[in-house]
């Protein structure tokens, strides 16, 4: 999973100048709680400054340096990198010894129902056994034949794999 730069770009530019704006309205409340009366320059109706305020760089160099470079991304990445791969492999040990049994049984379960349909066909392949040679049953037979045939090896070979595991 990797984070494409230029999303990663807009995301970091709009948190910014939410952050700055944030900022902003924080400086223009505690300026206004210190002396009501006084209005900024540039105040409309609203109260809304229609110019940045005098102490902008105070405002938005703390949320500039809060930032993180090239370098500190680098390794964050690197770090999350590290972190998910030992997660991933803790999970893995954790979870290869029910692995091994889930696999034995889904064998026995895929065995099992292929021993069903062998079974199905076989039966059929029994009610058409006279119609072997050339009778009107003949295809009908032939068919059954070749399905019993089929699940009856992999229902076997589906056991014989698990009792190898």
């Amino acid at each position: 999973m990797r984070m494409n730069p230029n999303e990663f770009g807009k995301k970091l530019g709009i948190g910014v100048r939410v952050a700055g704006r944030i900022a902003q309205q924080r400086a223009q409340e505690a300026a206004r709680a210190k002396d009501p009366a006084q209005q900024p320059a540039g105040a409309t109706a609203q109260g809304t400054v229609a110019s940045p305020a005098p102490n902008a760089r105070a405002v938005y160099e703390p949320v500039l340096r809060s930032v993180p470079d090239a370098r500190e991304i680098r390794a964050m990445k690197e770090k999350t990198h590290k972190l998910s791969r030992a997660a991933g492999r803790g999970i893995g040990g954790f979870l290869r010894p029910f692995g091994r049994v889930g696999g034995i049984l889904w064998l026995e379960v895929t065995g099992f129902f292929f021993g069903l349909f062998g079974l199905y066909f076989a039966v059929d392949l029994w009610r058409n056994r006279l119609g072997y040679a050339a009778g009107p049953q003949h295809s009908r037979f032939l068919i059954a034949a070749v399905l019993t045939g089929g699940f009856g090896y992999l229902c076997v070979s589906a056991f014989w794999r698990a009792g190898r595991r």
